[in-house]
């Protein structure tokens, strides 16, 4: 066993109450999931009653994402050097109140801003979570099935958005998808010093100027990448952001080789799985959760879904994430990483053909069948990719290595959306100036078909970008002989 191995190992487990704190972990985690989503089907009535201008609509689930992505690292770190339950609580402290001031917005830019500090919170509290598993159960069968119910609750989080959004939106007011948070927070600010187990300080500083050169180039490539849509990629609104984020980002990667408290510690890239597991996560951010978004706006504008009608169509989805993760994390010692890893990406793939294959006439079934595909394949990568990553890292390091692997997945759903987004109104602009140059009558019919065509050409890219993460779980992904996921957890470090 690796030095870094035996420091992985926590110095206490303390099981006062093992259920209760994975239910705190598990349900504050569903709530900052849930929150990238839970606005999507209430974005026509929030434009409707706060009178938002297109361009700024997107924003509201740009916002969430890219502070959210944007300062993991940051939030990570936080919580190895001031103790991770009290940085956890703190991060549930910020997001519960900003989710109570967003509910109170009186206009769009008072919401985009609690939006974005929505995401501040969710960015501390989601990677102490995280690494609060490895501190409060043991490392084994034990760990891997509170990673099943944690991953679970990740993956199912974005589905659940939906359809709790739309319950809301229809029958309350879009306001209570902010203030269904503050008593959630509570609850889970009083619980949580009762049954969770705290961790030792690590001696440090905060690494700010990393930080703030990480998050300012993400936010500056995300701008750039969504004004392509509206612009053209040589205006100066596209081409400026876009020379900032590649200048602020090389900046961020100088900094953290030279400082002595780097964000990222780069030897934690020192396990070919761990940097497989981080690829793949950013893979499939791209891929699947731009998803969400063109999905429903597709049961809405082209099929006129309601709002809960939309978000009940999701809610299979919910079910079979939740069945394939947990079901993976009880086989997981037999099966090793290897395995889902590959199973997971592929079924994923699967779904996103079948997906681009959609028309405007396709009925509920062209969605559902190759919905609960990703559904499955979600599922299944979800738990070996959160394990792979966490173990066999150092405790004082923890935070971080949590913190990066949920960065893959909220950036990567950030750039996914802005990418794919740019693609799919390009590609219905094109299809609609083409039919009209071939005669085609312009009206409703052909702005659906347009619209549609859009949609499915962003599912075709997507889907090259799933092949792209089986590909590198195939090359990178190794267990050693024996193939027990205990032993190929403590091979990642």
């Amino acid at each position: 066993m690796t030095r870094a191995e035996q420091t992985s190992q926590p110095t206490t487990h303390i099981h006062r109450h093992p259920g209760l704190a994975l239910m705190v972990i598990s349900f504050a985690q569903l709530m900052v999931i849930l929150d990238a989503t839970i606005v999507n089907v209430a974005l026509p009535t929030i434009h409707a009653s706060l009178h938002f201008s297109a361009s700024n609509l997107e924003w509201l689930i740009t916002a969430y994402s890219l502070t959210f992505g944007g300062f993991l690292l940051f939030g990570g770190r936080t919580g190895d050097l001031y103790g991770k339950r009290r940085m956890f609580m703190a991060g549930i402290a910020v997001f519960a109140g900003s989710s109570l001031l967003g509910g109170l917005a009186t206009d769009q830019t008072w919401l985009i801003i609690t939006r974005g500090l929505q995401g501040l919170g969710g960015a501390v509290a989601s990677p102490t979570a995280l690494s609060l598993i490895a501190i409060n159960f043991a490392e084994g069968s034990e760990r891997n099935r509170a990673m099943g119910v944690y991953s679970a609750m990740s993956g199912a989080g974005g589905a659940i958005g939906l359809l709790l959004g739309g319950l809301l939106t229809t029958y309350v007011s879009w306001r209570w998808i902010f203030f269904v948070n503050v008593p959630i927070g509570a609850l889970g600010l009083v619980m949580a010093p009762r049954v969770l187990v705290e961790s030792q300080p690590s001696p440090g500083r905060l690494d700010t100027p990393g930080a703030l050169s990480a998050t300012a180039g993400m936010l500056s490539l995300v701008y750039g990448l969504t004004n392509a849509s509206k612009h053209s990629w040589g205006s100066l609104g596209t081409a400026l952001p876009l020379v900032m984020a590649a200048l602020l980002l090389a900046s961020f990667v100088v900094i953290e080789t030279r400082s002595p408290a780097p964000l990222i510690p780069l030897r934690i890239f020192g396990s070919r799985n761990r940097t497989g597991a981080y690829l793949m996560m950013l893979l499939l951010g791209l891929a699947v959760f731009s998803m969400f978004f063109f999905l429903t706006q597709y049961l809405q504008n082209i099929h006129h879904y309601s709002a809960v009608r939309a978000g009940l169509a999701f809610l299979p989805m919910s079910g079979g994430i939740m069945v394939a993760a947990i079901a993976t994390s009880r086989i997981l010692t037999r099966t090793g990483i290897r395995i889902p890893l590959i199973v997971g990406p592929a079924l994923a793939l699967a779904g996103l053909i079948w997906l681009s294959f959609l028309g405007v006439s396709s009925g509920y079934s062209g969605v559902i069948l190759p919905l609960l595909l990703v559904a499955f394949g979600m599922g299944h990568t979800f738990v070996p990719l959160t394990v792979t990553a966490i173990s066999g890292v150092a405790p004082a390091e923890a935070g971080a290595a949590s913190a990066l692997l949920n960065t893959g997945q909220q950036v990567g759903g950030a750039l996914g959306l802005a990418v794919l987004g740019t693609i799919a109104i390009s590609s219905a602009r094109h299809f609609g100036e083409a039919a009209r140059s071939a005669g085609r009558p312009v009206g409703p019919a052909l702005a659906n078909a347009a619209t549609t065509h859009g949609y499915t050409t962003a599912f075709e890219v997507a889907a090259g970008l799933m092949a792209t993460a089986v590909v590198l779980s195939v090359v990178l992904i190794r267990a050693p002989a024996g193939g027990r996921a205990d032993k190929a957890q403590a091979g990642a470090g």
